[in-house]
């Protein structure tokens, strides 16, 4: 997969599918980076950085299965890297879009909402 992999419609199709097997750290650094994708003032170098990351998220192979146990620690660490490498253009209002969302998804310990 390449850059021209990445759709809105897969990134979402993925992170509700796939939310509570992925894990609260996982989805919600994705969150993060996808809400900082869509600011305008992210600049372009960041948003290739982010798109790398999240094609790697929705790629349907990676290096550990996402189906086997402990299978998203590899999209965990590239998106963290991701992540990290774009710190200073997260901004407050990204992360409280992703915390926002989570909340449809996870209860107050982390755990997925019933």
């Amino acid at each position: 997969m390449d850059n021209s992999d990445y759709t809105e419609t897969s990134f979402w199709e993925k992170v509700k599918t796939y939310a509570k097997a992925a894990g609260r750290e996982t989805i919600e650094t994705a969150l993060k980076l996808y809400y900082t994708l869509q600011d305008k003032e992210t600049p372009g170098w960041a948003k290739t950085t982010i798109i790398g990351a999240l094609v790697y998220f929705i790629a349907p192979v990676d290096t550990v299965p996402d189906l086997l146990p402990g299978g998203y620690v590899d999209d965990l660490g590239a998106l963290a890297a991701a992540a990290w490498t774009v710190a200073s253009h997260i901004k407050d209002e990204h992360v409280e879009k992703a915390k926002q969302t989570l909340r449809q998804w996870f209860d107050e310990d982390g755990e997925p909402a019933e």
